[in-house]
């Protein structure tokens, strides 16, 4: 894909590790490790810059880890020139009755590593973490203890947190509010309308706005992305899920940022360029990097 070189952008909340890649993919994919070749360089020549790998429970927060150090590495096959990789690591609502255990393992030992506020830290987010309502894989009480208990662990160790929000607005606005809102924090692949996005914007979140804005059918979301201010704005792909039109039928991933970010650009009347700078920029405070 051919793109403006002054026109960068970054993913801010995707899923590279094996376990999310496997899925749907059909007959034998191939290594890992070359997919991940592809998906990084078909990135790179769409014009991104910056991607975060999110963890989602002990296993997959593990991986992230240690695709980013793989990344890192100069002989690394999934390295492209211009761009970088950072994990997050937590514990999903969908699988908060595994516990924080394990979670709190790798959190202890993967900071320990890295002075903060090095630039060659790993880790830069707690989450994604929050409540889902919807399917109810966990018990309620069991997701709202483990939504709380992150967003401890985001304010003591001042990292950004990222949240997982479905049909349990209220909830997840009260526990963010008592256990006390960090100072960087983002309701990842934003669903609401216009009302919930004022009330998470009141609290002093980011949004991120993923391929939903492009369904037929997210006319709220799409009221929402255009009334969120550019400087707490964030774009996503959440690849290799929620593929934005016109690639429905397809697995997704951060190259589709220049998709979804044109989307949103047109809702919000702005030059993509302009949406471009913005979202990047925004990326990097949310995350301090």
């Amino acid at each position: 894909m051919a793109h403006d070189a002054v026109v960068e952008w970054f993913d801010s909340h995707c899923h590279l590790q094996e376990e999310f890649a496997e899925a749907g993919d059909g007959d034998d994919p191939g290594p890992h490790a070359t997919r991940l070749a592809e998906t990084v360089a078909r990135a790179a020549e769409a014009g991104v810059t910056g991607m975060v790998c999110v963890g989602t429970g002990a296993g997959s927060s593990a991986e992230a880890v240690d695709l980013v150090r793989a990344m890192r590495r100069p002989d690394s096959v999934a390295v492209a020139e211009g761009v970088e990789l950072w994990a997050t690591v937590g514990l999903h609502p969908h699988d908060a009755v595994d516990g924080m255990d394990s979670l709190d393992a790798l959190l202890g030992a993967e900071l320990g590593t890295v002075p903060a506020g090095d630039g060659q830290r790993v880790v830069v987010a707690i989450g994604e973490c929050g409540l889902d309502y919807h399917y109810d894989h966990s018990p309620r009480p069991t997701q709202r203890e483990a939504f709380a208990r992150q967003i401890e662990l985001a304010n003591r160790h001042r990292l950004a947190l990222v949240i997982h929000t479905r049909e349990a607005w209220d909830d997840t606005l009260d526990i963010l509010a008592a256990a006390g809102v960090p100072d960087r924090t983002v309701v990842h692949c934003f669903t609401g309308g216009p009302e919930e996005a004022r009330r998470c914007l009141d609290l002093g979140t980011f949004l991120s706005f993923s391929g939903v804005v492009t369904f037929k059918n997210a006319d709220q979301v799409r009221e929402a992305a255009a009334l969120c201010p550019l400087d707490r704005l964030l774009v996503e792909t959440d690849a290799p899920f929620l593929t934005p039109v016109p690639h429905r039928g397809t697995l997704n991933e951060p190259s589709r940022v220049p998709v979804v970010g044109a989307a949103i650009a047109q809702v919000k009347r702005v030059e993509t360029p302009v949406l471009a700078e913005a979202s990047t920029r925004n990326a990097r405070a949310l995350f301090a990097l």
